[in-house]
């Protein structure tokens, strides 16, 4: 009975009423077809361009594609698949406001990605071939590379935003100006809250702590405290003392000012090279080796000074001799621990290049051990 009252209101249509509904049914279904197909092919790309890239072109090429993209695969895949979906939208451009809705959240998402790509494009390049570039340069590598770093993704934020604007017929440089006039009455208004909001922006720039670590503080109301960083909020972060477990909310104007000392961040990180030679060394070669290895790690910027310590040993079953190099790195957060662990590379080559033209000759095991050492506070 309930599937001929489904049929019969079906058949109570007029004919080109049906037809339009067949033709809408047919459209949405290769529609779908085809985004089902863009989500297979977007997840094969970054494999297909990788079998292009050395199969078909000079080994130079390969070797910048491995050091910059190949770490960034998985995102070239989502830009692919987006891309790709991006293009099937064109198949309902009939039905305009909807084609609308769903074009711009994939222009955006497309526009994300491209800009997330970009930063990690540069990140890659500075690691692998500007410190490289700057040390030949004959300049210091130290943590202003990492400023550098981050202004700029502001700029390639900056860029992408831009670019997405006027792909939606958007000027965004004249609203923002617009804007910028109309703002200077409200910062004369709210002076002490766009204070708070920007000690806010620089707190999330520079991270000098995250909600779940332990700091240490000099206020002027409080005096010294030793806290856990609960939140960070758009106005003020939340601290929960050690000894009274109560909540004190500063503004982030203040803790932007501050000088704070990160507890959490306390530690250092031991690395252990291991350094084969197929022969024993005479005194004098293990003296060179002691001097080149001390000179080419106390001179990188973030290694613990007078920290390097080289043990060795020979091999029981086989000649030769094993050398065993310890010392420390120190870093305030993942970011700049990677930066000095690529330091250790370029000094790893150094040191091979010295030695090699004294005659020593080894061979290093991969990978370098790192092993996460707290710093006694």
């Amino acid at each position: 009975m309930e599937t001929l009252l489904i049929i019969k209101p079906w058949f109570s249509l007029d004919e080109a009423t049906q037809k339009l509904l067949i033709g809408i049914g047919i459209q949405l279904a290769i529609f779908l077809f085809f985004i089902f197909l863009a989500l297979i092919v977007g997840k094969s790309i970054p494999r297909f361009l990788k079998l292009i890239i050395r199969r078909f072109t000079p080994r130079l090429f390969s070797r910048i594609y491995e050091n910059l993209v190949e770490p960034q695969d998985k995102l070239v895949g989502i830009l692919g698949t987006l891309i790709l979906v991006s293009v099937c939208l064109n198949l309902i451009q009939d039905y305009k406001g909807f084609y609308q809705f769903l074009k711009f959240f994939s222009d955006l998402s497309v526009a994300i990605a491209v800009g997330i790509l970009i930063s990690g494009f540069f990140r890659n390049f500075l690691r692998v071939y500007g410190m490289d570039l700057i040390r030949k340069v004959g300049f210091e590598i130290d943590e202003l590379i990492l400023v550098f770093e981050t202004i700029a993704n502001a700029a390639i934020g900056f860029f992408v935003a831009v670019a997405f604007a006027q792909s939606q017929n958007v000027n965004l440089i004249g609203l923002v100006a617009g804007l910028g006039i109309g703002g200077i009455a409200v910062a004369f208004a709210a002076q002490k809250t766009l204070e708070q909001i920007l000690g806010t922006i620089v707190i999330y720039l520079d991270r000098p702590y995250i909600p779940g670590e332990y700091i240490r503080i000099s206020l002027s109301s409080q005096g010294v405290l030793l806290a856990r960083v609960e939140a960070i909020g758009l106005r003020s972060t939340k601290l929960r003392t050690l000894g009274k477990s109560t909540l004190v909310v500063v503004p982030n104007s203040l803790m932007a000012g501050a000088d704070i000392e990160n507890v959490t961040r306390g530690k250092k990180v031991m690395v252990l090279l291991y350094l084969d030679f197929a022969r024993s060394l005479a005194k004098p070669e293990q003296a060179l080796l002691e001097k080149v290895i001390k000179e080419s790690t106390n001179s990188l910027f973030g290694i613990d000074p007078n920290s390097t310590k080289i043990t060795l040993f020979p091999y029981d079953d086989h000649p030769g001799v094993r050398a065993r190099v310890s010392f420390f790195i120190l870093g305030s957060n993942e970011n700049s621990l990677d930066f000095r662990k690529r330091l250790l590379e370029l000094a790893n080559e150094s040191m091979l290049k010295r030695l090699q033209s004294h005659g020593i000759e080894f061979t290093m095991e991969e990978p370098t051990l790192y092993v996460d050492s707290p710093v006694p506070i």
